[in-house]
């Protein structure tokens, strides 16, 4: 006589089969893309999904001969669009922690972390390649400057969207702590050039 044998219920091969694409997705962006993503979490899938055809896309291309040091662009890039300095090195740091292939937990992408729309708003048709996202984020935060005149305001606008930023920073705790990082770290880094001109 045929043993029984232990039969998973369906509902678990159901659950298994909806569950591995999200478990897939998500696993990948944390390895690819070099950040702490939830394997089951549902949120921003069409972001992160978009930012990993462009990541593999991109990937094919520089495996091989790298990029240009960080830095440097960060720095040509300021000049270019007339930011206050340091201002996006502060930014990058504290987006990307200078990571040129960084894919968010939300999708966000490259050093500036633009957003899958705000690259396209941006013309960065590759977020990936460092000159063109960081021109793409200077381009974005100039215009959130020009928009809200006040720098706290921009730097939270960039982090929340300007839709959640009016007259003052949103009480994200998520937001009110960026700010305060990115200001931090642009205050260190001018600090140098405060001292010589004390001195004078």
């Amino acid at each position: 006589m045929a043993k029984n044998k232990a039969r998973c219920p369906r509902w678990v091969w159901v659950l298994l089969v909806a569950v591995a694409p999200l478990a897939i997705l998500n696993l990948t962006v944390a390895l690819c893309g070099r950040s702490v993503v939830f394997p089951l979490s549902p949120f921003f899938l069409k972001e992160k999904a978009h930012a990993l055809s462009v990541y593999f896309q991109h990937r094919s291309k520089c495996i091989f001969k790298g990029h240009e040091p960080l830095d440097l662009l960060i720095a040509q890039t300021e000049r270019r669009h007339k930011l206050p300095k340091h201002l996006l090195q502060a930014l990058v740091t504290i987006e990307s922690g200078k990571q040129i292939h960084r894919i968010s937990p939300t999708g966000a992408m490259g050093p500036a972390q633009l957003m899958p729309a705000t690259a396209q708003d941006m013309q960065v048709v590759d977020p990936f390649d460092p000159q063109a996202n960081l021109n793409g984020g200077a381009r974005y935060l100039a215009w959130l400057i020009k928009r809200y005149h006040k720098l706290p305001l921009a730097l939270a606008a960039y982090n929340a969207g300007p839709g959640n930023v009016k007259d003052k920073i949103p009480n994200f705790g998520e937001t009110e702590a960026y700010v305060r990082r990115v200001l931090s770290i642009y205050n260190e880094l001018n600090l140098p050039a405060v001292k010589l001109v004390a001195n004078r």
